[in-house]
């Protein structure tokens, strides 16, 4: 929906004073990227303290109205975001800034079962939104949903068939994000990664216990030629898994 008169008002007001500031210093090239940077990780940190915010606007209005511990709150997101890493901002590829998705759940007090706090270290994927909420709801999951409750994990058990990696797809290409299409796989330990198209076809091995920043690719080093046969082989499973054609 468009921005009423007052809302656009505040928008000029806020963004006409960026773009002076910036017409009058004409950045280009380094002072150009760090200008870009700067403004960027402005407007991202006030849009935390924003949601911040409004996310107490929530919890307050649910405990004042006696619905707090009738209520399941969910705070996730669509992907990560990287602040700087890789020298990038923004999102999309599959390196851990991106890739590990925030996901934060409040049960009421009264949720039978289910643990009031700690972690689950164990894979969790978008897919398995949809079938815990239908659990926790007592409705059924139906049988096409690609995902997994994720409700015995809240339980603090893990299901012996739990999975062991997680499978990534990125298609917008081209658009304005520019980030080239790729797919990957990543378990416990390592993370390959295939960058492909008319132009491109290049692969990344990246091991996460010695090289967490993932700045090291272990493609073409010998030493890691079984952990990437294995790879390739739980790349091509899960492909096949979720019925994704793309050729490897």
């Amino acid at each position: 929906r468009r921005l009423d008169p007052r809302q656009r008002e505040l928008w000029d007001n806020t963004y006409n004073k960026v773009l002076r500031e910036f017409l009058s210093k004409n950045p280009t090239g380094k002072d150009l990227a760090e200008w870009k940077f700067q403004r960027y990780m402005r407007d991202y940190l006030k849009c935390i303290r924003s949601l911040d915010n409004n996310i107490g606007r929530v919890m307050d209005y649910l405990k004042e109205n006696g619905l707090l511990e009738n209520t399941i709150v969910i705070y996730t997101s669509d992907q990560g975001f990287y602040m700087g890493e890789h020298g990038w901002f923004d999102k999309r590829f599959m390196y851990e800034e991106s890739f590990r998705t925030p996901l934060v759940m409040r049960m009421p007090d009264g949720a039978k079962d289910l643990k009031k706090r700690g972690d689950v270290p164990q894979f969790v994927q978008n897919i398995d939104y949809a079938p815990t909420l239908l659990e926790l709801a007592g409705a059924s999951i139906p049988k096409e949903i690609q995902g997994k409750s994720i409700v015995p994990l809240l339980k603090g058990k893990t299901p012996s068939d739990w999975r062991k990696s997680v499978y990534y797809h990125y298609f917008e290409y081209p658009a304005e994000h520019a980030v080239r299409r790729h797919y990957g796989v990543r378990d416990s330990r390592y993370k390959l990664i295939h960058f492909y198209g008319h132009d491109i076809d290049k692969w990344e091995l990246f091991d996460l216990l010695s090289d967490p920043k993932e700045l090291v690719n272990q493609y073409d080093n010998l030493s890691y030629t079984k952990v990437k046969e294995r790879m390739h082989k739980e790349l091509k499973r899960l492909m096949t898994k979720y019925e994704d054609k793309q050729e490897l």
